[in-house]
């Protein structure tokens, strides 16, 4: 690793039909465009940075293994499962396991509650009650080490600000 920022992308999920049981849930039409959307975006972005290509990692859950997948596609990089960013899992955890990574980019594919509240911890410290993400929303952050309010955030994008 070097000795610049480490960085960060924290996507919520695109929209998902209802369903039972719940990680079982799919990306609806407009989720898979939403999407499409913010991948071509993050493709972009991440080609105008120098650096190793970024690591994706998803939750198991079903829409976020599409969302996952999707993202892959556009930017030509394997996807991995990460059990430990279900909807109600801790940011603790999540914090615990960004600190023993050596990659410099990462992106998570997650869900609500978990990406507001993982966000505001990164940045505040705490979670008081979490940022809201819409569906496909896409947070980046820097941080010289990921620890409660050691991030920046660096930019913050959702498919209706894409054209």
């Amino acid at each position: 690793m070097t000795d610049q920022a480490q960085r960060l992308w924290l996507m919520r999920h695109g929209e998902a039909g209802p369903g039972r049981p719940d990680d079982q849930r799919t990306l609806t039409p407009h989720g898979e465009q939403e999407v499409a959307k913010v991948g071509a975006w993050l493709a972009a972005q991440i080609a105008a940075q120098p650096g190793s290509p970024p690591r994706l990692l998803a939750s198991p859950y079903r829409r976020a293994q599409q969302t996952a997948s999707r993202l892959s596609a556009a930017l030509s990089v394997p996807v991995e499962t990460l059990p430990l960013i279900t909807p109600d899992d801790a940011p603790e955890a999540v914090i615990d396991w960004l600190v023993e990574q050596t990659d410099e980019r990462l992106i998570l594919v997650s869900h609500m509650p978990l990406v507001g509240e993982l966000a505001e911890t990164l940045v505040d410290g705490r979670s008081a009650r979490g940022i809201g993400f819409p569906t496909a929303g896409l947070a980046e952050f820097t941080a010289p080490v990921w620890a409660k309010g050691c991030a920046q955030l660096q930019r913050f994008v959702h498919p209706g600000q894409l054209t």
